[in-house]
């Protein structure tokens, strides 16, 4: 094997095709660029971990659970990417993964409209390693150890992973729905039952392409929610999420009659309680730790604007 970078991912489901296992694994590279590589020989398995790796070089070999995969981090030239010195609250930290609590107004990674100024750019300057995690797949380029995203106007959790290891892991985790993923949202109204699920797929709004929508050709999106306290107008609802959807909960809630306040694209224009942005808290986040396998519950309390909203309709 060659001493270029690489990253090993260890078979855990049923016997299936190489390319197949591979190209569900890595969702930021196709299943042709996945069969280029296993062609050109630089994918290497192993029947089990410690075990000899051998080169297979037929897309169509089946793998097994146990095989350990060993295959090449896949770089592009990365963007100008600027490290900048953002104040960041750390909840965990250590060599495989960081997770933030992210404030409302902060933008995830650099967008059109948003080049510098972002969650990335502020990770950059606090783990200057990070900038090595611009290579698995394309999607990483101008968002090293991004595992999942919150809205700009969101505030809470999320975990940013350090190695490519713990992004390949993390990902998967996030993909097979066993992240355990909490919200607290404050909504007009209040549902008739105490808790229930939101069952109605989404896709894009085919009227506003930067918007989307309750579709019945869309993909399956369910959320959960759970009554927590009723002011009368408004209810303070903690929101599960089965899947991650763009704009899910907001969608969903809009459709449940109970949009979320403070949300002038899906909810009502009018704001009576005063908020600058939509009362919406990633405030729980539960994953496997990618090296250790410990269970992590970690939590983010309501930051200061939402504490001041439910005190002021005497809920705090």
């Amino acid at each position: 094997m060659t001493s270029e970078q690489v990253v090993q991912i260890q078979v855990d489901r049923a016997a299936t095709r190489l390319d197949q296992f591979l190209a569900e694994t890595i969702p930021n590279l196709s299943r042709s660029q996945i069969q280029k590589l296993i062609r050109q020989g630089r994918v290497f398995l192993a029947a089990s971990g410690g075990q000899e790796p051998r080169q297979v070089k037929r897309p169509s070999t089946q793998v097994q659970p146990g095989n350990v995969l060993t295959l090449p981090v896949i770089s592009s030239p990365p963007k100008a990417l600027r490290a900048e010195i953002i104040p960041l609250d750390i909840i965990f930290e250590d060599n495989d993964l960081v997770v933030i609590n992210k404030p409302a107004g902060l933008v995830v990674h650099p967008a059109h409209g948003h080049p510098a100024g972002t969650l990335v750019n502020a990770l950059l300057a606090r783990y200057p390693d990070l900038v090595a995690m611009t290579g698995i797949g394309a999607d990483t380029l101008d968002r090293p150890g991004i595992v999942h995203r919150l809205d700009r106007d969101t505030s809470g959790l999320m975990v940013v992973a350090r190695t490519p290891e713990a992004l390949l892991h993390l990902r998967r985790q996030f993909k097979s729905r066993a992240v355990e993923k909490k919200y607290l949202a404050l909504v007009f109204g209040c549902p008739e039952a105490t808790e229930g699920i939101i069952d109605v797929p989404l896709g894009r709004d085919p009227r506003h392409r930067q918007k989307f929508a309750p579709r019945a050709d869309g993909k399956p999106a369910r959320t959960h929610y759970r009554l927590r306290a009723d002011f009368g107008r408004y209810s303070l609802l903690e929101i599960g999420l089965e899947t991650g959807r763009t704009h899910q909960i907001r969608v969903h809630l809009a459709w449940f009659k109970c949009p979320v306040v403070g949300d002038a694209v899906y909810g009502r224009k009018k704001n009576p309680l005063g908020l600058q942005r939509q009362f919406l808290h990633a405030w729980r986040l539960g994953f496997e730790h990618p090296r250790s396998g410990e269970i992590l519950h970690l939590e983010a309390p309501l930051p200061g604007d939402l504490q001041k909203v439910l005190a002021d309709l005497g809920g705090g």
